[in-house]
């Protein structure tokens, strides 16, 4: 479908527009209806755009059906930092679906908000599967151990119990993690995709933002920490959070030849 920008040159342009919203309304409303959802308002999500935007946004998200996005069942709360820098850490909000048996896929944003920004995402794996990477591929990997022993990877909102049965498995895992847009630095998504790694022991994490993330979330990592004492400790597969032999990977641009 195509959208118009910048204000109509007609009265013919605007009674079009007047028509679009109106029809765009009434299939929300419709949809609603047949959904059985309540009424909703336009979004303030992307305040600025035109009514019009606002109001087919709205329409579509009442109308389609996203199975993907159903599908993330799992959101996780935790910090990453750029392979070649331990000294620039952000904070990742995943959302996760498990595919299969030995593969879950997230879609990382800043914060769990409906106006957050999408940063990147992450494929976690078994350490089967990660031992059966080539040496090269497992240079862009890292380690959950750490994250999940120490507290620092949460799972908000699930009942301690249930959260300690899903770390239990998960600390074995491994990442792949890439963030398309370096908040830390810019509001905009400059740039190309930034490889991203894992803390693997105490003294590498940024605690102002632990400290943060705790109180506005409502979580004690050190407790977190505590309840997770006697989980196993596993022994890290070699080639993982390859930084820490003092070389790293990271992605660049490259020019090259096209190809017909």
């Amino acid at each position: 479908m195509g959208l118009t920008f910048g204000k109509s040159r007609s009265s013919g342009t605007g009674r079009a527009l007047a028509g679009t919203i109106g029809a765009a309304a009434g299939a929300a409303a419709a949809a609603s209806l047949m959904l059985g959802r309540k009424a909703v308002t336009v979004s303030k999500i992307g305040k600025g755009h035109p009514l019009k935007h606002r109001v087919l946004d709205l329409a579509a998200g009442t109308v389609q059906t996203k199975y993907p996005l159903i599908a993330m069942s799992t959101y996780l709360n935790g910090f990453h930092m750029y392979a070649d820098e331990m000294g620039r850490q952000v904070e990742a909000s995943h959302f996760c679906v498990h595919l299969r048996h030995d593969l879950h896929q997230c879609v990382i944003f800043d914060r769990n908000a409906p106006d957050a920004r999408l940063i990147g995402i992450e494929y976690i794996i078994s350490e089967e599967r990660f031992r059966a990477l080539p040496d090269e591929e497992k240079r862009l990997w890292h380690s959950h151990h750490y994250e999940v022993k120490s507290g620092i990877l949460t799972a908000p909102g699930i009942p301690d119990m249930a959260e300690r049965a899903y770390f239990e498995d998960l600390v074995t895992t491994y990442g792949k993690t890439f963030h398309t847009w370096q908040y830390d630095r810019d509001d905009f998504p400059y740039g190309i995709p930034q490889l991203m790694m894992g803390l693997t022991e105490d003294g590498q994490a940024d605690e102002e933002l632990i400290h943060s993330r705790d109180r506005r979330l409502g979580i004690s990592t050190p407790g977190k920490r505590r309840d997770r004492a006697d989980i196993p400790m596993p022994d890290v597969v070699a080639g993982a959070n390859s930084w820490e032999s003092g070389r790293t990977v990271q992605t660049r641009l490259e020019e090259m030849p096209f190809k017909r």
